[in-house]
């Protein structure tokens, strides 16, 4: 089974983002931004679904050395944390980012304290979340497996397009991850591409989302990429079993 990000519909209200899914998956990330930024729980409780939540991201930084940012950045997180909670959903943050090289080390002592006020928000709430791998954006930690330390103790969501385009993918499949996100592209630009419209090996992926045992979310920018790339991971999943 193939969950499905909300992404492919976000610009469409919520409302009709999940109308539109109910045909084709019994499991969503919701992208918690824009017109699917969550106040509350209740537009999602009207369906059935399995929810994943994907936190804001626009605007946070939970590695900011500017300490109202930092605080006010982790308080959006929790406040995600609380509407996952209501409906039993993981969710999914950025890392954060850095604005100038000189302050790598202050960003990272940031990010563990936010690391480590966000565990203690997860405890509180008996909410798991897992930190999202990024792509190829200038300062911001987890781009390359070298930063999977920074982590350590939380769960990877392995965005294997970001991946791709960091020509990293080979490393952070060998590396357990809590989460999946699918999308392709062809190494130079983070495009979103349905399966099988760039350059990732998707069989190796789907080893790697087997042997880890949980369900992958599709975040394609298109619902018609979308329904492509179930065919194709499907496709994929028969061939494989097949050997």
């Amino acid at each position: 089974m193939f969950g499905v990000s909300t992404y492919c519909l976000h610009r469409e209200p919520l409302a009709v983002a999940l109308e539109r899914l109910a045909p084709i998956t019994d499991c969503v990330e919701v992208m918690d931004d824009g017109l699917h930024y969550l106040t509350g729980a209740e537009p999602l409780e009207s369906y059935s679904y399995r929810y994943f939540i994907h936190a804001p991201s626009r605007g946070v930084n939970i590695a900011s050395l500017l300490e109202p940012i930092r605080r006010a950045s982790v308080e959006v997180l929790t406040q995600a944390f609380a509407v996952a909670a209501e409906v039993g959903a993981d969710v999914v943050i950025h890392p954060g980012y850095y604005a100038w090289t000189a302050e790598r080390e202050q960003a990272v002592a940031r990010f563990r304290q936010s690391l480590s006020e966000l565990t203690g928000a997860a405890e509180e709430l008996s909410v798991t979340f897992f930190v999202e791998n990024m792509g190829n954006w200038e300062y911001f930690f987890l781009r390359t497996c070298d930063d999977l330390p920074l982590i350590d103790g939380i769960g990877l969501a392995l965005d294997v397009g970001h991946a791709n385009q960091n020509g990293c993918l080979d490393c952070f499949l060998t590396h357990p991850a809590a989460h999946f996100h699918l999308h392709d592209n062809d190494g130079t630009e983070d495009t979103h591409s349905p399966v099988g419209d760039g350059t990732i090996d998707f069989s190796a992926v789907m080893k790697a989302v087997r042997r880890s045992g949980v369900t992958p979310i599709i975040e394609v920018e298109t619902f018609d990429g979308v329904t492509a790339s179930i065919s194709a991971l499907t496709a994929i999943d028969a061939a494989d079993e097949g050997e």
